[in-house]
Formats: C-alpha cells, structure tokens, sequence
C-alpha cells in the first residue's frame, strides 16, 4: 500500500488544496496495490477517485466558482505554465474568416449557461491550422483575455522527452488541470504529439501517447477550452480532426491584412507618402509575424537616420530582408 512519501505527499496536498497532486498520489498508491497482488482495493480506489473528480465538476458547474489565480504546482509546474493575458481581439489584425470562427469562440463560451440548459455545448476545442507567425499562438492568447480567463501553455518537449514511458500519466494530470481549473489550454505545435500513427519511424511509445490524447479529448467534458495549433497539418493524425469542433485555418495576410498590420505597428511614428502597390509586393508571402519585424526594422531606422518620417523605400527594403531570411 502505501509507502511514507506517498503519505506525506498526500496530506501535503491536502492542505495545499492542491486536487491535481492529491488524485496523482492516490492513483500512484492504487498503482502500487495491483502491483503488490491487492486489486480489488486498486479498483477500489480508482473508483473513489473517479467519483470525487465527477463530483468536483458538478459542484463547479453548479456555483460557477471563480478561476483561482494560480501558477501549476507539483507535477504539473514541469508541464504547464501559466499567464494572465491582457490581449484582445480587437488587437489582433486577422483574416476575416478567421476572425469571425474566433468570435463565434467568444460568443458561445459567453452564452455557455444558455447552451448548456437546453443541452448543446459551448465550442471548446479549436485546432488552429496556418504557417508559422499567421497569428495561430497570439490568437489563443487573445481568446484568453477576452473570456478573462489564464492562459496554460502546455510544455509538450517536456512532456513527451522527459517523461518518456510516464508520458500518458503525465497527459492524464494535464487534462485533470483542465477539470480542475478553468482555463484555456494550449497544445502549440501538437503535431509533435499526434503524428499520423504507422509511419516507417514510428514508437510505440508515441502511438500510445497518441491514443491517450484522443481518449481524453474524447471524454473531456469540462469548462475549459482547449486550442491546439500546427504548422504541419498533413502530419497529423486523421483522427485528430474529428476530435475538434472546429479546425481554423490562420492563411497568410493579404495586401490589405498586411497593410493594417504595418499601419497598427507603426502608430506612434509619422508615415510618409507610402507607394502602397511596392509596399504589398514587397510583403507578398511574408507571414503577419515577418511583416511586424520589418515594419519595426523600417521605423527604427528612421529613427536612428533622424528623419522625421517612414518612407516607402526603408518599408520595401525592410520587407525584402525578411524575405532573405525566410529563404534561408
């Protein structure tokens, strides 16, 4: 049963009301019951836990309690971390499209009570598609601020490296945290984690992990939304995408989504007369993210040069530099 660590470590967490801990400990004991030839009291416990959690979600969904503001703890300090965003959407400049699937987002979340009293739930997991510096990261984080909600970035290089072999426990305390504390949850990169299953190089390892993900996403009923992101979608699993109420796709900026990102970062400095068709083939194929940098390197070098104006031609050489980058 259990050892002394494990006891302390329970208690501890306890009067920490530190839940996330606390269930992690208990089913490491429950754990060391099977393997001690005790399974009816390693069923037993499970059991218990499942329905203290269940308990906790109704109890939650019934008061509306607060988010606490916290950072992870524990296990879960090496895999989440937490920030309290104060980006909008209204700061973002996006694709149309994209923006009206985000405020659908907002919309719902906002409008989640109604939903859910006549037994629809709110959209809570996004699979945000799009190359990268489009938005995809920024754009959870705005979501989180408009929802006024924390922003828990998942550490997927630890969880999958570190954790090797203890991967699939690791994931279960990730979405125990989305249970726990609501929240949006982001999984950056995800398809280090849910990469199409049979490929030549594959590990079993990381099948298993992939079906793990996919059964907790299958069964995650809580408050929190969950936004995973790629750049690399044809490397995803299929079955991921079923797994998503909505897949956005986050495209490159257009002349005139290029423009306003150039006019938004450059509103505290004085815009000469701009040569806006060189500007927009300039900035053609460049990602909203590589358009910012340049038109900062642009308004620091009039800076610098002491001119009283941004020009056309620092905003097009600028624009090119980045390209020369991209290229490399």
């Amino acid at each position: 049963m259990a050892n002394a660590d494990q006891v302390k470590a329970l208690v501890k967490s306890h009067a920490e009301g530190d839940d996330t801990r606390f269930y992690s400990v208990a089913l490491q004991v429950a754990a060391r019951a099977a393997r001690d030839g005790k399974p009816r009291v390693a069923q037993d416990l499970r059991d218990l836990i499942d329905e203290l959690r269940a308990d906790a979600k109704r109890s939650q969904r019934r008061t509306g309690a607060p988010v606490p503001v916290v950072q992870p703890r524990g296990d879960l300090a090496g895999l989440l971390s937490a920030s309290y965003p104060e980006t909008r959407m209204a700061d973002l400049v996006l694709d149309p499209e994209v923006r009206a699937q985000l405020a659908r987002v907002v919309l719902e979340q906002r409008q989640s009570d109604r939903l859910r009293a006549q037994g629809f739930l709110p959209l809570r997991h996004l699979l945000l598609v799009g190359s990268p510096g489009t938005g995809k990261t920024l754009s959870a984080s705005a979501l989180a601020g408009e929802l006024h909600l924390p922003l828990f970035v998942t550490r997927l290089e630890g969880l999958i490296t570190k954790f090797m072999g203890e991967t699939a426990a690791k994931l279960r305390l990730v979405f125990d945290a989305l249970a726990s504390t609501r929240g949006v949850y982001l999984f950056d990169e995800v398809d280090a984690l849910a990469g199409e299953r049979g490929r030549e190089n594959d590990v079993g390892e990381i099948r298993r992990v992939l079906n793990s993900f996919l059964q907790f996403l299958e069964q995650d009923e809580s408050a929190s939304i969950l936004v995973a992101t790629t750049n690399h979608p044809q490397l995803l699993d299929r079955a991921i995408f079923r797994r998503f109420e909505a897949v956005v796709q986050f495209p490159l900026p257009t002349p005139a989504i290029a423009r306003d990102v150039i006019r938004n970062r450059l509103a505290t400095v004085r815009l000469g007369r701009i040569a806006w068709a060189q500007v927009d083939h300039a900035a053609t194929g460049l990602s909203h993210a590589e358009v910012t940098i340049a038109a900062e390197r642009a308004a620091k070098d009039t800076i610098l040069a002491g001119d009283d104006s941004v020009g056309t031609a620092r905003l097009v050489n600028a624009l090119k530099e980045r390209h020369s980058r991209t290229d490399i």
